[in-house]
């Protein structure tokens, strides 16, 4: 295939398939937000209203608003979904709830500091589009609050007790260096550069251990892998490859040829760690020693696991011209469209089985949402208009 033909098949997916779905189904015209927890045909089976998921909505409709596909009703749907949040969504403290029932009323504590930040992303997308003050506003104080819960990301709510390890764990640093970049492009500020950079040297030289060749999730406190649990030994190449796309971003825009080749390098041994040789796809969760796995759901094949693979294999793909690359891309493209599309009622399968049979029907669940997929088709088409140059 050419790359105008993978630009035909990503915008067909994105605006006839994945944009049509949510934009029918997700919508509360009654209460404001959005259903998130859809089945198969897009019917609604829940209407509890996770944080996460409502501020994914925000920041997915904006940033499509701003595309050359751009229409007048992405940015109200966006708006409308921001209303809500910030009508309902707000702790005593400022801080956001983890979920609310459909009138907005809150049903889960503000434990989770992830709440804070994908409302940074849908608050900093939504002024960049409008240059309203008010987004402006709300998303600082939320980058603020974010960063101020880091060392103790869940508070009053943590259920750690005194003998628990205290962890660095990568995801922290990954999320950090995502806003940082947001930050960057929607106010136009290096404000937060540091923090990227910061992520950056974590990443690169603490988490990448150079003897196994992968990237560690969760290090001890003195950055030593800990191979007495299953958590240490814990590795998930979706939030590595995710990751290394923010990072890589970052250091095309400093033109960091060091740190480009290094990230490169570690997309490729995330996408060989955790390719199933026998059925093909990437596996969700693997032990770093093949020992047995906590996480019951470890061999399965997820949705945006794969939607990361996509995006950074094409992404590495142009800035280093190497094969490899390329194949793995071809690779991926061809997995997901023969097990997640679905073609009778549109979206994507999220959860399959090693196999690649779908275990879940659902279109849109507690973590599912209208997020990794459009992204992911967005940034490939992204990333096609460059090859094409």
């Amino acid at each position: 295939m050419s790359w105008a033909a993978f630009k035909k098949k990503y915008e067909d997916e994105l605006l006839n398939s994945i944009i049509p779905f949510w934009q029918k189904n997700s919508i509360d015209s009654e209460y404001g937000g959005y259903f998130t927890l859809l089945d198969r045909d897009g019917s609604v089976f829940d209407t509890t209203k996770y944080i996460w998921m409502q501020w994914r909505i925000v920041y997915q409709f904006a940033t499509l608003y701003m595309t050359p596909y751009r229409q007048n009703e992405w940015l109200k749907i966006a708006e409308q979904g921001y209303d809500f949040l910030t009508t309902h969504g707000y702790s005593e403290n400022q801080n956001f709830y983890f979920a609310l029932n459909q009138k907005g009323n809150p049903l889960i504590a503000p434990y989770n500091i992830y709440s804070e930040a994908f409302a940074v992303m849908g608050a900093a997308t939504l002024y960049k589009a409008t240059s309203q003050d008010k987004y402006k506003k709300t998303a600082e104080l939320a980058m603020q609050n974010f960063i101020d819960r880091l060392s103790n990301p869940k508070g009053k709510w943590s259920k750690m007790m005194p003998a628990q390890p205290i962890k660095h764990y990568m995801d922290h640093a990954l999320i950090t260096a995502n806003l940082g970049n947001i930050m960057r492009e929607c106010f136009e500020t290096p404000k937060f550069d540091h923090l990227i950079e910061d992520a950056m040297d974590m990443v690169m030289n603490r988490f990448w251990n150079k003897e196994c060749h992968v990237l560690m999730e969760n290090l001890n406190q003195d950055f030593s892998i800990d191979l007495d649990s299953s958590l240490g030994r814990q590795i998930c190449v979706g939030s590595g490859l995710e990751g290394c796309v923010f990072l890589l971003e970052y250091a095309e825009i400093k033109g960091d040829q060091i740190a480009i080749e290094k990230l490169c390098k570690i997309i490729l041994a995330e996408l060989e760690f955790g390719w199933d040789s026998q059925y093909g796809g990437l596996f969700y969760f693997q032990d770093l020693l093949q020992k047995p796995h906590l996480e019951l759901q470890w061999d399965m094949k997820l949705w945006w696991v794969h939607t990361e693979a996509l995006t950074a294999s094409l992404l590495a793909y142009r800035l280093t011209k190497q094969e490899k690359f390329l194949e793995w891309f071809k690779r991926i493209d061809a997995w997901i469209w023969g097990h997640f599309v679905d073609r009778k009622y549109g979206e994507w399968f999220g959860y399959l089985n090693r196999r690649g049979e779908p275990t879940h029907y659902l279109k849109g669940g507690k973590w599912k949402t209208f997020f990794h997929i459009p992204r992911s088709l967005l940034n490939c088409i992204v990333q096609f208009n460059l090859l094409e140059k």
